[in-house]
């Protein structure tokens, strides 16, 4: 399989299987896009091949014949590996507080209320309390120190052979709990050694508790630190919101960015959420590049389709030219010396992830884990509250039940549309979350989120051409 397309004056062809990146002149690309859908046994008998030039049938020949064109699947005994794969669970999410002094509009927990029934802006059942989880109470509050540290022990003890683990300290807000998160650091690095494994730790905070003693401890000991801001600051206001309704930027702008700075612009991401209100978003990464953020991840919203802010069919041309124009001013920034990263356009096709991470994504549910205040485990942040995900709890350990199973085999060749998709490797079959509040099934991805993902992977190719020719040039 080949996938074909067009940036700028750029024509570029990707071969899917081998992950060969070809720029080509405008003949070749017409021969390759007619080609593309050619069966594998008829590829060279096509129509499309037999009345090209004789110079393209003979680059594509030669390309053919080394692996970087057409090239056959390198992985077909993948699919029955994945069926009866034992994963071990290698991150923790630890929600050390159901508790946020923001109240954002598209917070995953109900506007950082974590009130009882809903999530996503839906109607889900209500989880159980902070001690006994009985049923009509609420599994609000900060995480006990114990709760954390059977976490810890829990994530040793379910990870196998594997020694480095992730963890971070999520909320709500997890430094209205800071205190905790630096003693399960502590305790962290107290058994890393005798457990033959090493902790990672990240701390994802909207920044409102930052202090010059806070910062000094996080940049010691978090290994990464994600700071949330959406962009401009009528924007950010708009969806990031105070408790009394105000907006939150003049509070939290100034101290996410002293944080950053005094990191050296290292290991940390400034990451914000655009939905349908500011589908002009490239603006908001620049604002944030402008104001001295060197490392940017300003990603779609994950709602409902029929929420008011979710991103519909109709904001699509407006977001892919938002994505061409965003590629285009970073790589102008770049050659002016004022480059920064953004987290999607980042692409390795040198090496990058093995084919069973290119293929299960983050690996939600099965080896990724949210563990709420009272030690109950969910796939990920995004389903904590809907009782029909929750998978078990640090006390009885994981529950094998349906939805465990799902997500065990939650991978793009479980998954119809992804299956015969170009961009499979690269985007690993999406957001479970995201399909499941489109769709009501994880493994039915949401058409919009593909289309997004999509155009940000050709951009993060055309990027990766681009950045490659400039060091070709430079020798």
């Amino acid at each position: 399989m080949i996938h074909c397309f067009n940036i700028k004056s750029r024509n570029l062809v990707l071969d899917v299987e081998s992950g060969a990146l070809h720029q080509v002149d405008d003949a070749t690309l017409d021969v390759l896009k007619a080609m593309q859908n050619a069966c594998e046994d008829d590829i060279t008998s096509s129509q499309a091949f037999l009345h090209a030039l004789p110079g393209i049938q003979k680059e594509i020949r030669t390309l053919m014949d080394t692996g970087k064109l057409f090239s056959a699947p390198r992985h077909t005994n993948l699919h029955e590996h994945m069926k009866n794969r034992n994963p071990v669970i290698k991150a923790l999410c630890l929600h050390m507080a159901h508790e946020c002094n923001l109240r954002c509009v598209y917070c995953f927990a109900g506007e950082g209320n974590y009130s009882p029934g809903t999530t996503h802006g839906r109607e889900v059942p209500i989880h159980g309390s902070n001690q006994q989880c009985d049923n009509g109470q609420q599994d609000r509050g900060l995480m006990p120190l114990e709760v954390g540290k059977k976490a810890l022990d829990f994530l040793v003890a379910q990870s196998g052979e594997r020694r480095n683990l992730e963890v971070d300290f999520f909320g709500g807000e997890p430094m209205l709990n800071f205190d905790t998160v630096k003693e399960l650091v502590a305790y962290g690095r107290a058994i890393e050694a005798k457990a033959g494994k090493r902790f990672r730790f990240t701390l994802t905070t909207n920044g409102a508790f930052l202090t010059d003693e806070n910062m000094q401890y996080i940049n010691q000991h978090m290994d990464n630190v994600v700071v949330s801001l959406d962009g401009r600051q009528h924007v950010n206001d708009r969806m990031r919101k105070c408790r009394d309704g105000s907006g939150s930027y003049a509070q939290i702008y100034p101290k996410i960015k002293k944080l950053a700075d005094s990191r050296g612009h290292k290991n940390y991401y400034v990451r914000g959420t655009f939905t349908r209100h500011n589908t002009e978003f490239a603006a908001d990464v620049f604002h944030l590049a402008d104001s001295g953020f060197e490392n940017i991840s300003v990603e779609p919203v994950v709602a409902p389709p029929d929420v008011e802010y979710s991103l519909r069919e109709e904001d699509l041309p407006t977001l892919f030219t938002e994505y061409e124009k965003l590629a285009d001013s970073l790589l102008t920034r770049e050659a002016e010396g004022r480059g920064v990263l953004f987290f999607h356009f980042e692409m390795n096709l040198d090496g990058g992830p093995c084919i069973a991470k290119r293929v299960t994504g983050c690996g939600a549910g099965s080896e990724y884990l949210a563990v709420t205040p009272s030690g109950r485990l969910y796939p990920c942040h995004q389903f904590v509250g809907d009782e029909s995900f929750q998978i078990g709890d640090l006390d009885t350990g994981i529950k094998h039940n349906a939805a465990t199973v799902d997500f065990a085999v939650c991978h793009v060749y479980a998954k119809p549309e992804c299956a015969e998709c170009w961009a499979r490797y690269h985007c690993s079959g999406g957001c479970m979350a995201t399909a499941y509040y489109a769709n009501d099934n994880i493994l039915k991805p949401d058409k919009i989120s593909c289309d997004l993902m999509r155009k940000r992977i050709e951009c993060a190719l055309y990027i990766f051409a681009e950045r490659l020719k400039t060091k070709i040039k430079e020798r």
